[in-house]
C-alpha cells in the first residue's frame, strides 16, 4: 500500500506541474528546462550523441525507443514496397500514417505550427523550432574540428563530412558521390534526361523544382536579388554575387603569369589565351570589353 501511495503521489506531482508550467529539471549543458527527469534525459542524449537503439538489419541507431520501433516497422514495409496510407485528394500512397498527415497539409494549406515572434507558419514542429533559432541566435550543436556553431544536428552532420571528405550518397550509375540524398537524386536524372518540372506557361520541363522556379521568374519579371549598393535586381542569387564584384572591386581570379587580377572567371579564361597564344590579343580586349559591358 505505501509503494502505492508514493508512485499516487508521484503522478499527482507531475499532473500538477502541467498546471503550473514548473519545469524544475533543468539542462546543465544549454540550460533547457524539463517538467520530470525522464524527459530531461532523454533530451541528454542531444549534447552527448548517445544512441543506445540499434537496428540489427541495417546498424542505424537512434536515441529515443519509439523512434527505433517506428524504423523496425518502416524496415518491413521497405521490403513489401507496401504503401497501405492513400491520399484522399490525389491518390499518392504513403508507407505511414505521419507521411501521409505531413502530406494532406500541402492540400489544406494548414500550417498548425505558429511562430510567436513573427507569426510564421510551419507544417513541422521541428522547422518551428530551427526557425526559432533564426530569432535567438541559438547554435547549439558545435563543430568539434573548427568550432562553427549549428541549429540542428543534421546541419553539423552534414558539415562534419567536409572535414572528413565523406560522400554516403553515391550514383550506381557513374560512381560519383554526394553528402545530400536530395542531390543524389537531382543528379540521378542528368542520367535518365527526365524532366518532371514543366513551366506552365512555355511548356519547357525541367530536372529540378528550383530550375523552374528560377525559369518561371523569367515570364513573370520577378527579381527577388537587390543589389544593396546601386538597387539592381536580379532573378538569381548567383548573378546578384556575381554583380557585387563591381562594387567592391574584388578580384578573385589571379594570373599566375602576369598577376592581372579579374573579376570573373570567363574574363580569366580569355586572358590566359594571350600567354597561350590561342587567341589574338586585339580580339581577346574585344571580346573581354564585350563581356564587361553585359556584366555591368
Amino acid at each position: 500500500f505505501k509503494i502505492s501511495h508514493e508512485n499516487s503521489y508521484s503522478h499527482l506531482k507531475m499532473h500538477t506541474i502541467t498546471h503550473t508550467g514548473e519545469k524544475p529539471f533543468t539542462c546543465v549543458t544549454c540550460g533547457k528546462g524539463f517538467r520530470n527527469k525522464g524527459y530531461l534525459n532523454i533530451h541528454m542524449t542531444i549534447h552527448t550523441g548517445e544512441k543506445p537503439f540499434t537496428c540489427e538489419k541495417c546498424g542505424k541507431s537512434f536515441s529515443r525507443k519509439h523512434y527505433w520501433e517506428n524504423h523496425l516497422k518502416m524496415h518491413a514495409i521497405t521490403h513489401t514496397g507496401e504503401k497501405p496510407f492513400t491520399c484522399g485528394s490525389c491518390g499518392k500512397g504513403f508507407r505511414d500514417k505521419r507521411r501521409l498527415k505531413f502530406h494532406m497539409m500541402t492540400h489544406t494549406g494548414e500550417k498548425p505550427f505558429i511562430c510567436g515572434s513573427c507569426g510564421k507558419g510551419f507544417r513541422d514542429e521541428s522547422h518551428l523550432k530551427r526557425h526559432t533559432m533564426t530569432h535567438t541566435g541559438e547554435k547549439p550543436f558545435t563543430c568539434v574540428s573548427c568550432g562553427k556553431g549549428f541549429k540542428d544536428k543534421s546541419n553539423l552532420k552534414i558539415h562534419t563530412m567536409t572535414h572528413t571528405g565523406e560522400m554516403p550518397f553515391t550514383c550506381v550509375s557513374c560512381g560519383k558521390g554526394f553528402r545530400y540524398e536530395s542531390h543524389l537524386k537531382r543528379h540521378t536524372i542528368t542520367h535518365t534526361d527526365e524532366k518532371p518540372f514543366i513551366c506552365v506557361t512555355c511548356g519547357k520541363g525541367f530536372g529540378q523544382k528550383e530550375h523552374l522556379k528560377v525559369h518561371i521568374r523569367n515570364h513573370t519579371g520577378e527579381k527577388p536579388f537587390s543589389c544593396m549598393t546601386c538597387g539592381k535586381g536580379f532573378i538569381r542569387k548567383g548573378d546578384l554575387a556575381y554583380h557585387m564584384r563591381i562594387h567592391t572591386v574584388e578580384m578573385p581570379f589571379m594570373c599566375v603569369t602576369c598577376g592581372k587580377g579579374f573579376r570573373h572567371k570567363g574574363y580569366f579564361n580569355i586572358h590566359m589565351r594571350i600567354h597561350t597564344g590561342e587567341k589574338s590579343l586585339s580580339c581577346v580586349i574585344h571580346v573581354e570589353k564585350a563581356l564587361y559591358v553585359k556584366a555591368s
